[in-house]
């Protein structure tokens, strides 16, 4: 076995039988759901506990799980349920998903794949190395969803809508993401698991 297999063999939160994956990806979907539900109306973009649930899932469930639990949420999105944060009022399906803050759900993936990454990799251990990879992750979501929203409201305001707002909140997501994975990573085994 190499020094990377054992590493990952040995990371606390690896989930090896399919119905268990299946449940774990079912449950990510269902967590982001909820947390679009806990927002704070902004227009066009709202505040919603979304940003620390894909870090979270990503982080916990490792890429392949988080991006699927991420796809899931999307295609669930896509098929018209009432999964994002301002649906039905602003549309549902793949009309929403075109609508201003369809980058920012892009960004989801592209974060469940960057902290899924390093999650696999060991690297939430540490506090200080867990939140620099949530702010990777953070920016993930943001690179896309600004891109994305300048179409709708230029450049100029595409920050002052997008961004601003929601940059302190990001941070302390990052940091409560970070904290509590990396806590979790230390806690060891039990025996016979």
């Amino acid at each position: 076995m190499t020094i990377r297999q054992h590493a990952i063999a040995r990371t606390p939160d690896r989930i090896h039988s399919l119905p268990m994956r299946a449940l774990a990806v079912i449950g990510g979907s269902l967590l982001l759901w909820a947390s679009a539900r806990a927002q704070v109306p902004f227009w066009p973009v709202p505040m919603t506990l979304q940003t620390l649930a894909v870090l979270t899932l990503a982080g916990a469930l490792g890429r392949n799980l988080g991006l699927a639990a991420v796809a899931l949420y999307l295609a669930e999105g896509a098929m018209g349920l009432p999964v994002f944060a301002a649906a039905p009022q602003n549309g549902i399906g793949l009309a929403y998903m075109a609508g201003p803050t369809g980058g920012y759900l892009a960004g989801f993936l592209l974060a469940a794949l960057i902290v899924g990454h390093f999650a696999d990799r060991g690297a939430l251990r540490r506090p200080l190395t867990a939140f620099a990879v949530m702010l990777a992750g953070v920016a993930a979501i943001y690179a896309p969803g600004l891109a994305w929203l300048a179409q709708f409201t230029g450049v100029e305001k595409a920050f002052a809508l997008g961004a601003a707002p929601f940059i302190l909140g990001d941070l302390l997501k990052a940091a409560i993401a970070a904290l509590g994975l990396s806590a979790a990573r230390r806690i060891p085994a039990r025996p016979g698991r």
